[in-house]
């Protein structure tokens, strides 16, 4: 068990005094060196090398005085001796050890002066007598490394590879299954607890090479021998076990407690496992490493590893509006109340945190070191200016505070032991900060992580019943806490001692989680497998129109079901999710559930941006987070992205929608008319043909060649894609045309031929209908008189949909939508970024691309109220000069003109200019962005449809 840092003092004045005449190098040097490692608890025997052997520059030998790899090396000389000169002969080793054999630490000491260098060469200097001061210069040897972790660390992926690698060695063998997943999550938590200070420092390294054969053997035997010392307590435990083994310490937490089949190694996974024990996995990231863990397991998926974790900067922005940032302000109002304070402290150890949808903890383990750090801070404030001997006594929050629910096993169990992994760190960052050694050994408490299917479990089971504890006063650190069924009683919250009246019955009351949050999987309802459709089923029973909703709508649903089931109960939720939810008809089919059947509010949203990481290769999407309850508050927020890559603003109202913009929490329905006095937009003909009606360029002039009366019945032909991108591409028309005209074309004989074989061969009856007429197009819809024509799916990076005016000639494709009996004054509002705003926020998603819909975009769109004819001139002005900025450039495609990289600037001020026309329409002053517009409308379009969409009342008879 390492040693507290009380009595590493004791020992560091007893060597001071013990060394203080020592002067010879060659004779005292290395029991001098012993003892100074046992000052830390450290046996050189386990760690370090006397004399190392290795090659200089020049390729000349040299001999280490002491070497422990990755971690110290020590440079002795009698005292007296240049020690500048000493720490460059220390360098020139340096070049003759490998790269994980480098040293955090370099010391040269000649007895008496002591001259430690860290990793960026910054030497402190002091002497013998002054040694107790500057021991924490050496918590890197006690395994308290001041840098805890960070995300991109090297050590992070290099330890996950290795996994990896041994891993594939051990399936191999055939050891696969639970017992391989078992076992590599013991073996990550006996290297964490190898480097940071829960066993001695390296001992596992050192117990490997001392005790295993190089051939690796009987590898397999020592580690179940140590597996099952590790689970076995010390007075428990064998009288006669071998030494080396009885050092280990007694951890419990059940991880060792299952018999696993014994494995098997070879010198290569012997190597392997040794090579894991040089990394330094004290810097090893919680949160990052569980994603990067499980990953070993999928080797498509070790190839781009690294690129599939949750960032902690994207966790944040979850857990600070959820309960976070509310905390911390509650801690800085109260900071010099310490009644206040222990009632603070006391509401953090009761909270519960649930996140249904877990995987390797992620988001369980970064909550669970903010609320450690919390923690610390109230704890330094209580006890400010006293001294502290037994720190642990102090510490509320532990990780049986967090639940979570996997789907798979192996990542439920690397969230169980990345908890207690994020435990020991923050134990760490206690004993720096309170100068108290703290490591919670045997493992009492551990997080509830659940391997099952979230959407079939009830997660109210996962929770015990709990006392209640009402605090009435206090006196210094023992509360006096009553209950009207109780006398008076007493606890104090740091020992927890509790001195019941044990006649009366312990008062009971159900508890709930306190915050539901997390990232459930993102599946669209075209890649929902057969199970997961039955979720959804299972979830969406009695709701019309689930089918179109995407998987992680179901913990909205799920989460909404469990907020609701008493009415007391105040849990929040905040969840992740595809910002397809917030968006086109899933809204409508979602939220009316939410609103109506649970009374849900959203507290707070962030509106569309990029979710990835910083990993290369990463698969960025993109989402919203939506936090709601069934509870209301006044404090709700609005996150929103000027650049979906940029660091969002804040923006406080007193409603959140659907949409996550400010307004009532009304949502857009599907229907069939505009709410506005404007033209039907309606989509375009379906050819439904297999293709064979349509033709390229050179398809219709080898037809031509071949048979030149065909010319007539060619007609343009364009989807949104062709009119985006230029493409020409032709169709078959033959609507009102008699037979005999085009009967002896044998070039469309045969296509009508392919074109009835492909209808025939259809599931759906209309298609099959039209296979009796294959020279005509299954559905028509063209347009009689000049129009505008909207593509279906836009790319989300361009500002403006292209809309072009077309000639009722062409022919339209089902992939666009047409608008006939137009003017300027309908391009012009619809081209315009009033339009534009409103089309982002209501469209569904197609991929990361806009796809309009002529029923919920359109229908509902807000028109201006009664613009004046002025108002409507100059609009069409703005119009036309659009179109005249698009003429200039005759050889390029819309694609071209409106890629915010390439798009001109006469574009561009056309646009603009038309913006500020559209505004007047709406109110007197131009719009300042694009958020104050969206609010604008959805207050407009609350106007248009009050009381359009309430049920008619039946009539009495």
């Amino acid at each position: 068990m390492p040693l507290s840092i009380n009595e590493i003092k004791k020992r560091a004045l007893a060597f001071s005094k013990e060394w203080a005449g020592a002067t010879n190098e060659d004779a005292e040097a290395k029991e001098f060196l012993i003892q100074f490692l046992n000052i830390f608890g450290i046996t050189r025997r386990w760690v370090a090398i006397f004399e190392h052997r290795v090659k200089k520059l020049g390729d000349s030998d040299g001999y280490i005085d002491l070497l422990w790899k990755g971690t110290l090396l020590v440079e002795m000389k009698s005292r007296g001796k240049d020690l500048t000169k000493a720490y460059n002969q220390a360098k020139d080793y340096c070049h003759g050890l490998k790269e994980f054999e480098l040293p955090k630490i370099i010391m040269i000491c000649d007895f008496h002066h002591f001259h430690v260098y860290d990793e960026n060469g910054e030497c402190t200097k002091f002497t013998l007598t002054d040694l107790v001061k500057y021991l924490p210069l050496f918590d890197n040897l006690r395994g308290l490394q001041k840098r805890i972790f960070t995300e991109q660390d090297p050590v992070n992926l290099a330890a996950a590879e290795l996994m990896g690698k041994l891993h594939d060695k051990l399936k191999d063998i055939g050891y696969d299954g639970h017992p391989l997943e078992v076992y590599l999550v013991r073996l990550l938590f006996i290297l964490f607890a190898d480097d940071t200070g829960i066993f001695n420092r390296d001992s596992f390294h050192a117990y490997l090479v001392n005790n295993t054969r190089p051939d690796g053997a009987d590898l397999a035997m020592h580690l179940s021998s140590l597996f099952e010392v590790l689970n076995r307590e010390h007075s428990k435990r064998l009288k006669n076990l071998d030494e080396d083994l009885a050092r280990f310490p007694y951890v419990n937490g059940k991880l060792f407690e299952e018999t696993l089949p014994q494995a098997s190694f070879d010198s290569e996974m012997r190597k392997m496992l040794l090579d894991a024990c040089l990394l330094d996995w004290g810097k090893i990231s919680p949160a990052i490493f569980g994603s990067l863990f499980q990953s070993v397991m999928d080797p498509k998926a070790r190839r781009n590893l690294g690129a599939h974790y949750t960032s902690e900067k994207n966790i944040f922005k979850v857990i600070r509006p959820l309960f976070l940032d509310d905390l911390w302000e509650e801690f800085e109002k109260i900071r010099h109340n310490k009644n206040e304070l222990r009632k603070l402290h006391l509401k953090i150890s009761k909270l519960r945190f649930l996140d249904p949808a877990c995987g390797c903890g992620n988001f369980l383990i970064i909550t669970y070191r903010e609320l450690r750090l919390l923690e610390m801070e109230i704890v330094a404030a209580i006890l400010e200016g006293q001294t502290v001997t037994d720190i642990g006594t102090y510490f509320l929050v532990d990780v049986d505070q967090f639940y979570g629910i996997e789907y798979e096993e192996f990542p439920s169990l690397i969230a169980q032991v990345a908890m207690w992994l994020m435990d020991h760190q923050m134990n760490i960052i206690a004993s720096q900060r309170f100068g108290d050694y703290y490591v919670r050994l045997p493992l009492r408490k551990s997080a509830a992580i659940v391997h099952g299917n979230a959407l079939r479990m009830d997660w109210q089971s996962l929770l015990n019943k709990e006392k209640t504890i009402n605090i009435r006063a206090e006196e210094a650190n023992i509360f006096v806490l009553s209950d009207p069924e109780l006398e008076y009683q007493k606890v104090n919250i740091y020992t927890k001692e509790y001195n019941i009246n044990p006649a009366a019955p312990a008062p009971q009351y159900e508890v709930w989680f306190d915050y539901i949050m997390g990232n459930p999987p993102f599946i669209g309802t075209a890649y929902q497998n057969e199970e997961q459709k039955l979720d959804m089923k299972f979830i969406f029973n009695d709701t019309p129109s689930f089918g179109m909703l995407d998987f992680v709508s179901a913990w909205y649903m799920k989460s909404a079901e469990y907020v609701n089931l008493n009415a007391e109960n105040k849990t929040i939720c905040a969840f992740v999710s595809t910002n397809s939810i917030s968006q086109g008809e899933q809204v409508g089919v979602l939220w009316s559930q939410l609103f109506k059947k649970y009374n849900c509010k959203i507290h707070f949203g962030h509106q569309t941006f990029k979710w990835g990481n910083e990993a290369k290769g990463n698969a960025a999407v993109h989402v919203v987070i939506i936090g709601f309850s069934n509870v209301d508050t006044s404090n709700k927020k609005i996150y929103y992205y000027p650049v979906l890559k940029a660091e969002p603003n804040c923006q406080v109202v007193r409603n959140i929608n659907p949409y996550l913009v400010a307004g009532s929490d009304n949502f857009l329905q599907s229907i069939s008319n505009p709410i506005c006095n404007v033209p039907k937009m309606q989509s375009g003909s379906a050819a439904r043909d297999g293709g064979f009606l349509i033709l390229t360029d050179e398809n219709k002039k080898t037809i031509e060649e071949k048979e030149p009366n065909s010319r007539p019945f060619f007609r343009r032909f364009i989807s949104g894609e062709d009119i985006i991108n230029n493409v020409t591409r032709w169709c078959i028309w033959l609507k009102d045309t008699n037979p005999e005209k085009f009967r002896g074309i044998t070039e469309f004989q045969q296509r009508f031929k392919s074109v009835r074989a492909f209808r025939e061969a259809s599931t759906r009856a209309g298609t099959k209908k039209m296979a009796a007429l294959p020279y005509l197009f299954a559905e028509e819809r063209q347009p009689l008189y000049d129009f505008l024509l909207i593509p279906k799916v836009s790319s989300e990076n361009r500002t403006y949909i292209p809309i072009a005016y077309l000639a009722m000639d062409n022919i339209i494709s089902d992939k666009t939508f047409v608008i006939p009996h137009t003017t300027y004054f309908h391009f012009g509002i619809l081209t315009s970024m009033m339009h534009n705003t409103w089309m982002r926020y209501t469209s569904g998603r197609l991929k990361s691309d806009y796809s309009y819909s002529n029923t919920i975009v359109y229908n509902n769109f807000p028109w201006p109220i009664s613009p004046t004819e002025k108002q409507k001139e100059t609009v069409e002005a703005a119009a036309q000069a659009v179109l005249d900025a698009r003429s200039l450039f005759p050889d390029s495609s819309l694609a071209d003109l409106y890629d915010p990289n390439t798009m001109p600037p006469t574009l561009v001020k056309a646009h603009q200019a038309l913006d500020k026309a559209v505004d007047l329409c709406y109110r007197p002053q131009h719009f300042p962005n694009e958020t104050k517009r969206i609010e604008y409308l959805f207050e407009l379009y609350d106007q248009y449809t009050a009381g359009m969409f309430n049920p008619e009342k039946k009539k009495k008879k």
